[in-house]
């Protein structure tokens, strides 16, 4: 059975920073496809970042510069940091794994966390 829990989200000023962490059991990180999505009230889920099994990333270009997405394999746990927070960086952030076809093309995913919410004031 996987399982992705999220933490880390929180309320922060605008110009802040957040380390968001997904720790994942059933599946080996290291071994798969990961993502970090964002979903904002109206608007659509959109990929913020994805890391594959081969250490490859790839990064919405709203993010590019203050997101990063990485993994540590021996807690089985991916990270997204967030610098330079924007108001518009509010949203829910939900950790995902699947194909990285299914991530990074097609916006979907096998399994999804249940979310952690990131608030961003100015």
């Amino acid at each position: 059975q996987v399982q992705l829990v999220e933490s880390g989200g929180g309320s922060v000023q605008a110009g802040g920073s957040l380390r968001l962490s997904c720790a994942a059991s059933g599946i080996i990180i290291s071994k798969n496809s990961m993502g970090w999505y964002r979903q904002a009230p109206g608007k659509q889920r959109e990929l913020v970042a994805g890391i594959s099994s081969a250490g490859f990333t790839n990064y919405a270009d709203s993010v590019k510069g203050r997101f990063t997405i990485s993994r540590d394999n021996a807690k089985n746990t991916v990270h997204l940091q967030i610098n330079r927070l924007k108001p518009e960086d509010t949203a829910v952030y939900y950790c995902a794994t699947g194909s990285w076809r299914s991530l990074v093309v097609a916006g979907t995913a096998d399994y999804w966390g249940q979310g952690t919410q990131v608030t961003v004031s100015s």
